[in-house]
C-alpha cells in the first residue's frame, strides 16, 4: 500500500438532511469538516458507499459522473443539489485491476453516477467539488470476510495522495431513528459504539484480533440492534482491510439523537484523536 494513502470511515447521516441545515446533523457536519481540515488535501478520493450493492465489486469509470438522488420524500431543493466533481478513470482502472488480481471479481460501470452516500459528505468536506472521485460498490451478500478481503486488495494501489473513504453509519436502525430514545435502546447503542472503539483503537489488540472481531461483528453487544442489516457497517470493513492496523483518529457524537462514530487512519502522522464521549 502506498504510504500516502489516508483512510476514513464516516457516518454520513440521513439522506440529504446534512445539507439542509437539519439540527440533528449539526455535530456530524462539524466532524466531517474537522476531518477535512486534519487530513491532507487528497489528490483523489475512492469512496465505498453503503448505498450501492452489486453482484461483484463495481467501480465508477466515468470522467464526469452524474449524481443519483437515491432518496424520496424530501423538499424539492434536495433534488437540485449539485456536486460536479470529476471522475478519475485511471484510478478506477487501477482499482479494478488490483481487486481482480486478488481473486475477487471486479468490473467497471461507465454509466453509474455518485449516490448520496458520496456527494452529501463530500459536499460538506470538499465543497469546491474539484477533487476527482471514484466510487466502489459493496458486494451483494454482505459477507464481512469478503469486504475485509476487498479492503486488503486495495493495499496494492499505488496512487500518491489518495484518500479512501468508507461512507456508512456506525448506527443504522431505521425504526429506532423514528422512535424515542429510551434508556434500554441507548444502552445498546452505546455498548456497540464502545465495542467498535475498542476494536479499532486499543493498542493491546493485535491486527489479527481486530480482524477476527470485525469478522464476527454480529456477536458484539448491541450489534443487531444497531445494524439489523449490515450495509452501513461494511464500508468500515473495507477500510480496516486496507488499513490493517489501529485507527489514529476517532470522533464520537450524536446524529439524529443516536450515538455514532467516525474513524481515521492518517498515513502522514500518528495523531491521537478524541476519546469516547456519550454524546
Amino acid at each position: 500500500m502506498s504510504q500516502a494513502t489516508d483512510i476514513m470511515f464516516i457516518s454520513h447521516g440521513g439522506g440529504p438532511l446534512p445539507l439542509l441545515g437539519d439540527p440533528g446533523h449539526a455535530e456530524m457536519v462539524e466532524q466531517l469538516q474537522t476531518l477535512a481540515r486534519e487530513f491532507p488535501r487528497p489528490s483523489a478520493v475512492l469512496i465505498i458507499s453503503a448505498h450501492w450493492e452489486a453482484p461483484q465489486a463495481t467501480v465508477t469509470t466515468a470522467a464526469a459522473p452524474d449524481l443519483i438522488y437515491d432518496y424520496s420524500g424530501f423538499p424539492p431543493e434536495s433534488y437540485q443539489i449539485q456536486y460536479p466533481a470529476p471522475g478519475e478513470p485511471a484510478l478506477a482502472a487501477q482499482v479494478i485491476e488490483v481487486i481482480n488480481e486478488a481473486g475477487i471479481s471486479a468490473r467497471g460501470a461507465p454509466d453509474r453516477g455518485l449516490d448520496h452516500g458520496v456527494f452529501v459528505p463530500l459536499k460538506i468536506m470538499y465543497p469546491e467539488a474539484d477533487i476527482p472521485c471514484v466510487q466502489l460498490s459493496l458486494i451483494q451478500g454482505l459477507d464481512a470476510g469478503q469486504h475485509l478481503a476487498l479492503g486488503a486488495a486495495l493495499q496494492q494501489l499505488n496512487y500518491p495522495g489518495l484518500l479512501v473513504i468508507g461512507s456508512g453509519f456506525s448506527f443504522h436502525n431505521m425504526r429506532a431513528f423514528f422512535a424515542p430514545v429510551s434508556k434500554d435502546t441507548d444502552a445498546l447503542n452505546l455498548a456497540f459504539e464502545r465495542w467498535l472503539e475498542d476494536t479499532l483503537t486499543t493498542p493491546q489488540l493485535s491486527d489479527e484480533e481486530r480482524h477476527t472481531r470485525l469478522l464476527n461483528w454480529a456477536q458484539a453487544p448491541g450489534a443487531r440492534f444497531c445494524h439489523p442489516r449490515e450495509e452501513h457497517l461494511l464500508p468500515l470493513h473495507v477500510c480496516y482491510g486496507l488499513a490493517a492496523g489501529p485507527a489514529n483518529h476517532q470522533l464520537h457524537g450524536r446524529i439524529l439523537g443516536r450515538a455514532s462514530g467516525m474513524y481515521g487512519w492518517q498515513a502522514s502522522a500518528r495523531v491521537a484523536g478524541l476519546r469516547y464521549t456519550d454524546g
